[in-house]
């Protein structure tokens, strides 16, 4: 039935079915360089991320999640309601089944990571396990020059629970000393107007 209309339409007008047909053959001919342009681009905007990510030293991998203001808006903190532990890694990279924690950092690559890069890692790579219900085997610290692999180990995860512990014990007192001789430390020290011990 519509055929016949068509037929009988086209009956009355002719060309009127062929200049449809144009029309689509045209609209076709215009849309395909539209999306080999837009695959291209999209090939090309990828293309760059993976580089950016390679400089950052952040591995292969896609990432399930990342620290406001490096690539969208503000995710929720990891949290560990067993031991009271909540954080924020710059990033999560799904690796297979692994996740990878990784923290950048704007400075520049001691010879060994800092012991407190270390822990901090450590919390991000407990919190991993206690939020996803994996264990990361290692966790990833950037430098502006290097990217350190630091593996997650039973032993350092105990060093981790030894420090919380200590801090705890060391908020309850009413006076705990200064633990470092580093005045840039004390610098950004956000108990700093109120500390006697000050550098």
């Amino acid at each position: 039935m519509v055929v016949g209309y068509i037929i009988g339409h086209n009956n009355k007008h002719p060309g009127c079915f062929c200049s449809e047909i144009n029309w689509v053959m045209e609209t076709n001919t215009l849309l395909i360089p539209i999306v080999v342009i837009l695959i291209s681009l999209a090939l090309i905007l990828f293309g760059i991320s993976r580089l950016l990510a390679k400089r950052m030293g952040i591995p292969d991998g896609r990432i399930i999640y990342s620290d406001p203001g490096i690539w969208k808006k503000s995710q929720k903190p990891l949290y560990d309601a067993g031991i009271g532990l909540t954080g924020r890694p710059d990033y999560l990279i799904k690796k297979g089944d692994q996740i990878i924690p990784a923290e950048v950092k704007s400075s520049w690559a001691p010879r060994s990571p800092y012991d407190s890069h270390i822990l901090q890692l450590a919390a991000y790579c407990v919190l991993v396990n206690s939020t996803y219900g994996q264990r990361p085997p290692y966790g990833l610290l950037r430098y502006k020059n290097r990217t350190f692999k630091v593996r997650f180990t039973f032993e350092l995860e105990e060093r981790l629970f030894e420090i919380i512990d200590i801090i705890r014990m060391q908020k309850n007192k009413e006076d705990a000393p200064r633990s470092h001789n580093q005045p840039n430390r004390c610098a950004r020290c956000g108990y700093r107007n109120s500390c006697d011990q000050r550098l």
